[in-house]
């Protein structure tokens, strides 16, 4: 069957001609309405200053490292439990094992990336 025609016949059964939904059109000024936009941070995009303590590039990196450590944790007391004979699926299990995984390899290759970044500059000449 044709995908259009399957389309116009679903939507022909769902809504009956004989009571069309209404569309609510606000307009300006109305409750409801866009407003205006307001205008953006003197600094440029929001955020984007100076660099803190809290949103610095070491601690972002310390936090995903912690998740990825704090994923291998769970990881391992989830299998040692499934080992154990505790009442833990299987595939919970598997799912977490390769959660941890997947998060470990990432660490890796943003680790290398950053890595062959720091090779880069110091080859520059100045």
């Amino acid at each position: 069957m044709d995908p259009i025609a399957l389309v116009s016949s679903l939507r022909s059964a769902a809504l009956p001609a004989e009571s069309p939904l209404p569309v609510a059109t606000p307009r300006l000024g109305q409750p409801g309405a866009i407003g205006p936009v307001a205008p953006p941070a003197p600094g440029g995009v929001e955020g984007a200053g100076a660099p803190t303590p809290e949103n610095g590039f070491a601690t972002t990196l310390g936090r995903m490292v912690e998740e990825v450590n704090r994923k291998q944790q769970v990881a391992d007391q989830t299998v040692s439990s499934l080992l154990a004979g505790q009442n833990v699926p299987l595939h919970q299990a598997m799912i977490q094992v390769e959660e941890a995984n997947l998060s470990f390899e990432l660490m890796v290759q943003v680790r290398n990336k950053l890595l062959d970044s720091y090779q880069e500059l110091m080859r520059m000449q100045v």
